[in-house]
């Protein structure tokens, strides 16, 4: 190959990489500084509809309309003093005991029923949800999804270099479209000075809808003690999403947003009634719930503390140690098993070293609930397609097998079955606990109130002082006045 066309070829990829940096400036629409995207807002608005009816088919939703609308109503009303009004905005609480919310773009917002659990006031429950606003006026997902795509184009285009250099013929590939990573990366988070925005955000949106701002911090306190509850006392790592884990306990630049968020023109803080609160959250359940339909095959592994959802209708067989879950008519099937750590190692090298793996492709990293790991497709010695996963958990390495045997798309069932591995986490505390069919009642505190005595008659099996604390806002300590409502479970 002679120096012109070499050259050439570098400036055809520079000039690529260029006209596709020009193509994605676009304004911030919240806070109206300039952004990376690289669609517009109706594709933007299309994807929010399309994954959204992904998650309404696959998830279980809180089905008591008098909640739902109580939720709904808050979130119109938060985001009508937002940057971006006239988006339809959809509130739903999904029916799981994580500790979690998180947003899709276009106005999807979903809050955790095991969130929602540890709220005390409508203000927290706002503060929640005015964060996931902010998530979408900024288009946060979207600028995720264009600094992931650019460093596909990169590649690609470093690719085509490399292939005219050698003289292969190799022109290129369209870039991979990202679809069904939304809602994980809302629920992973999107970094630490997007998560900061969001709050900054949040609480403009808190103030001028009339709610406190300081129930954003209040909100991070109550997830900052159930982290200190998790790590200390359970022995087990949280897992709900970036805002709980990017920020310290005292987070100056958090409370400086804050502040000057209070300080707003136009924001007076209108009292929340907390006895609408009390009537909408009283009856809650607590723990994991079962539908008569079934429609969620969760799976627990007590002796390995770790659960993972399998897809429906898929049947599962276990050993003491392993577990393996069959598709109908046996066109695939997960498997899991385990190995100790004997020393740390990225788990890319783990595949490569441990499992003996050195043809992965489509790899790429994985980060959930707080479980570090890696994954990618290969062909196995029976000659199948097979999608490997290995997820740290404390000592052990989990390493998840899914292979496809005859299915007619073979793509479409390892997207389901990376879907399922992506679900595997620990099991939390309280998860299994005979607490699954307990609630959440509202008593008020007498004369003479102890947490020790009111623990000691409740039918929480582990740690009941602690959760209780944790359900109230009074962990590690602290008491409340007599007269003062309180939560307990029933």
């Amino acid at each position: 190959m002679n120096l012109a066309l070499r050259d050439l070829a570098k400036v055809t990829a520079l000039a690529a990489i260029a006209l596709f940096l020009l193509q994605g400036c676009a304004v911030n629409p919240a806070t109206g500084g300039p952004n990376l995207v690289l669609m517009s807002e109706n594709r933007e608005l299309e994807i929010g509809e399309e994954e959204h009816e992904k998650i309404i088919a696959s998830a279980q939703v809180v089905e008591d309309e008098a909640l739902n609308a109580y939720v709904q109503k808050i979130g119109e009303r938060l985001a009508a003093a937002s940057h971006r009004p006239d988006l339809e905005y959809t509130f739903t609480i999904i029916d799981s005991p994580e500790i979690n919310a998180f947003a899709l773009p276009g106005g999807y917002i979903y809050v955790n029923r095991g969130l929602m659990l540890y709220l005390n006031s409508e203000d927290q429950l706002a503060a929640v949800m005015a964060h996931e606003i902010g998530h979408v006026t900024a288009r946060h997902a979207v600028q995720q999804q264009a600094r992931g795509r650019l460093g596909n184009a990169a590649a690609t285009v470093g690719g085509v270099v490399a292939a005219v250099a050698t003289g292969s013929g190799y022109i290129g590939s369209e870039l991979a479209q990202i679809g069904s990573i939304w809602a994980a990366a809302g629920a992973s988070g999107f970094g630490r000075e997007h998560e900061l925005e969001a709050d900054t955000l949040g609480s403009e949106y808190l103030a001028q809808a009339g709610y406190d701002p300081a129930a954003m911090i209040e909100v991070l306190t109550v997830l900052k003690n159930q982290e200190d509850f998790n790590v200390r006392v359970a022995q087990r790592q949280p897992s709900y999403h970036g805002l709980f884990t990017t920020h310290p306990r005292n987070d100056v630049r958090l409370q400086q947003a804050v502040a000057n968020s209070g300080e707003l023109e136009g924001s007076e803080i209108q009292a929340s009634d907390s006895a609408i609160f009390r009537q909408e959250m009283d009856g809650l359940a607590y723990g994991e719930t079962r539908t008569p339909s079934g429609d969620r095959n969760r799976y627990y592994q007590d002796l390995l503390s770790y659960t993972v959802v399998f897809p429906n209708e898929w049947q599962i067989r276990e050993t003491p140690t392993t577990v393996t879950a069959i598709a109908p008519e046996e066109v695939a099937s997960i498997n899991i098993s385990v190995q100790r750590l004997r020393q740390y190692k990225e788990p890319r090298l783990f595949i490569r070293e441990d499992l003996g793996i050195t043809d992965l492709q489509q790899s790429e990293s994985l980060s959930q609930y707080r479980l570090t790991g890696y994954t990618g497709i290969h062909e196995n010695e029976a000659g199948r397609q097979e999608r490997v996963s290995v997820l740290y958990l404390g000592p052990r390495a989990f390493v998840l097998r899914g292979e496809v045997n005859g299915a007619e798309e073979p793509e479409d069932m390892d997207d389901l079955m990376l879907a399922s591995m992506r679900t595997f986490r620990a099991i939390q505390m309280n998860e299994r606990a005979s607490a699954s069919s307990l609630r959440i009642r509202y008593v008020q505190v007498t004369n003479g109130f102890s947490w020790p005595a009111l623990a000691a008659r409740s039918p929480i099996q582990q740690y009941p002082e602690e959760t209780l604390r944790l359900l109230n806002g009074y962990y590690p300590y602290g008491d409340p006045e007599p007269g003062e409502w309180i939560k307990i479970l029933q």
